[in-house]
């Protein structure tokens, strides 16, 4: 059996099937941690940037970081992310809940644990339905869970012994849930093992993920960041499940991420199984993510877009034109430091005023993350949306607070929008 769990450092082989015959797709360079966000007195001090390189495997088709930073490092306990700020997602979070529980038929009372459960949003929705929420998160944000949204939090990283614990105490759980985390873990083995230990004999468990095939022909190298281990396809997913005696029985796709894949696994034989399943494998042999013309493409367009954007950047400098940023998510950091976009062409990125960043500076580039009602005052020339996947509302919310500049999109493909 392939070993799932690494260490951090170097990683040569495939993590979920072992294969050593790994291909570059992107290399974007020595980065920081996306979150390893600066206070002011730490501006003039040294900074750690490690190695970010995207390989794929020929063989099960994940794709995968070759550097691994240790966890603890990562996920440091004044980790500044918060789920339940975003309006969108919040939504979207409730939807999924109610998704889930109209699929699999899970009656009031049932045990749901969410890992990586950041404040509680995803679990709300849930504890609406009558069921009985529990999180497991290892940041400061499982005070927040609990003290604002009354959501029971476990703050530690997700084990086995986490898992046998909670069937202690709790029994076992009918869902185990990991929304845009299950790609983070680095000990995947053991997270593994746990959910197998935590979920009942008819439970479900259900990942969801930035999906490969989105990234690849949405141009998206910002979804490269040290958090960020895997990147999956749905053929990674089915070869990882099965060495613990699971299967995925049905897969969505979703527009969130840019793009995301949803699967419900569940212990083989128990679940009938969807058609949805080897439809999107078909889907993904079709397009190719065995092969290296895909990746070819996807690393082309990174460089066009990127060029295209600085391009951009350096003629709105030279014209005198204002430029800003708007939004800071985790993807925005390798987006920025992968283009040098200094804070003499981007001076600042504004943030919604419930942001645990603001007042801190991006890492590596330093420009201040400041409080949004700075662009209605400002009426800068041109807004770069680096939440670029959530730009129609951004976009709606803005203009209806007044303001007046023209919006920048990076990706899919760099364009200056005309409304």
């Amino acid at each position: 059996m392939v070993d799932h769990d690494v260490s951090p450092g170097k990683l040569s082989r495939c993590q979920i099937c072992g294969c050593e015959d790994l291909e570059l797709v992107l290399d974007v360079g020595h980065q920081p941690l996306c979150d390893s966000l600066l206070t002011a007195d730490r501006l003039d001090m040294p900074e750690v940037f490690y190695p970010l390189r995207q390989w794929r495997c020929p063989r099960c088709t994940l794709n995968q970081l070759d550097h691994v930073v240790d966890g603890s490092v990562v996920y440091a306990p004044e980790y500044p992310y918060r789920s339940g700020i975003t309006a969108e997602l919040r939504v979207y979070q409730e939807a999924f809940a109610d998704s889930v529980i109209g699929k699999i038929g899970l009656e009031p009372g049932s045990l749901c644990v969410d890992i990586g459960s950041n404040d509680g949003t995803l679990l709300t929705g849930f504890r609406k339905k009558g069921m009985v929420a529990l999180g497991v998160e290892p940041t400061n944000i499982a005070h927040i869970a609990r003290a604002e949204n009354g959501i029971e939090t476990i703050q530690s990283f997700f084990t086995e012994a986490v898992a046998r614990d909670i069937v202690a105490e709790r029994g076992h759980a009918k869902v185990v849930t990991t929304t845009n985390v299950f790609a983070h873990m680095a000990p995947l083995g053991e997270v593994m093992r746990g959910i197998a230990a935590l979920l009942a004999n008819d439970g479900v468990f259900i990942t969801e993920s930035h999906y490969l095939l989105d990234v690849l022909k949405g141009a998206q190298y910002d979804t490269i960041y040290h958090e960020h281990i895997r990147t999956y396809s749905l053929k990674s997913l089915v070869t990882l499940v099965d060495f613990y005696g699971m299967e995925v029985f049905h897969v969505q796709r979703a527009d969130r991420y840019g793009g995301n894949i949803r699967a419900y696994v569940a212990r083989k034989g128990t679940r009938p199984m969807d058609p949805s399943v080897a439809a999107l494998l078909a889907v993904e042999a079709e397009a190719g993510l065995a092969d290296g013309a895909i990746y070819k493409a996807f690393s082309d367009n990174a460089y066009r877009t990127r060029d295209d954007l600085m391009e951009f950047a350096y003629r709105a400098k030279k014209n005198g034109h204002s430029f800003v940023g708007n939004s800071c998510p985790g993807r925005c950091s390798t987006l920025l430091n992968f283009c040098g976009m200094k804070p003499e062409l981007l001076p600042y990125l504004a943030e919604q005023p419930t942001s645990l960043k603001l007042g801190m500076y991006l890492p590596g580039l330093h420009q201040p993350i400041v409080e949004n009602s700075i662009l209605i005052r400002e009426q800068p020339d041109f807004v770069l949306l680096l939440a670029w996947h959530y730009a129609k509302p951004i976009r709606e919310q803005l203009r209806a607070r007044g303001l007046k500049s023209r919006f920048v999109m990076p990706l899919p493909r760099f364009e200056v929008l005309e409304d």
